[in-house]
């Protein structure tokens, strides 16, 4: 029996990458899917994909109201909210701090705590309260970076570790009517954007080339794609988390086993 039969959730981020993945196994295994993006493209491959199963709407994770009126489309079309999922990030291409100017350092902030920081308090606050009518809960994809240095640059290592303490006080104030847990990809094969104020400092590797050093990086040597996160999400979201609130899945091929070689 596919896990999430019947289950209505809300995905940020869906059109690419891990959200994209998430949202294409999420159907598989029998869930309803709203999914808020940028690109109008990708959401009309989606709505090609998987037609009545979906529902899309073209919004800023920066924007409350964008999340409101996905909360409400998902809401209007399946009849209630069961899972939450904040995916949406950008990333900074472990530009270093020393060799950006005090401008494009405050600019680079502006524009990455908003979208990976500020974006998941909005979809939290605008989920709440349908998810707490379902007993539901929410996911949010952090990173290794919330966890480890050199995941990233300072910013984008910053906001996991807000993204995280979020995640864990919501816990805490949300139990026993919603649970709120969070998958820590390690290093993926994506298209995450880099954000233009920190592009003038940093190189924009080619995949074969990122995939060669994420493969060093972690035990299990391999340079994982989207889909290969898909299953932690899966478990979170379905009834046999039921026990799990406050928790992190780390799905990053072993990072905290590296050693010391």
């Amino acid at each position: 029996m596919a896990e999430l039969t019947g289950k209505s959730v809300y995905v940020t981020g869906g059109a690419s990458g891990i959200g994209k993945a998430v949202v294409e196994e999420f159907v598989k295994q029998g869930a309803v899917v709203t999914v808020l993006d940028r690109s109008a493209e990708g959401l009309q491959e989606l709505e090609a994909q998987f037609g009545e199963k979906i529902r899309t709407i073209v919004g800023d994770v920066r924007v409350y109201e964008d999340h409101q009126r996905a909360v409400e489309t998902a809401v209007a079309a399946f009849g209630k909210l069961d899972v939450l999922i904040s995916n949406a990030g950008v990333f900074d291409a472990f530009a270093k701090f020393v060799n950006v100017t005090p401008e494009a350092l405050a600019d680079a902030y502006d524009v990455l705590f908003s979208i990976n920081v500020k974006g998941s308090f909005f979809a939290a606050k605008a989920a709440v309260d349908e998810l707490k009518k379902t007993q539901g809960n929410m996911i949010f994809t952090v990173s290794g970076a919330a966890f480890y240095p050199d995941g990233g640059g300072v910013w984008y290592t910053a906001s996991k570790h807000a993204q995280l303490g979020l995640m864990r006080q919501l816990a805490f104030e949300l139990a026993p009517d919603v649970r709120v847990n969070a998958v820590a990809p390690g290093g993926t094969l994506t298209a995450l954007s880099v954000i233009p104020p920190l592009r003038p400092f940093v190189t924009v590797v080619d995949n074969e080339t990122k995939a060669k050093s994420i493969k060093t990086r972690n035990p299990l040597r391999i340079a994982m794609m989207p889909e290969d996160h898909v299953g932690a999400y899966v478990l979170l979201a379905s009834s046999k988390a039921s026990a799990i609130t406050g928790e992190v899945i780390s799905s990053d091929g072993g990072l905290a086993v590296r050693g010391l070689s």
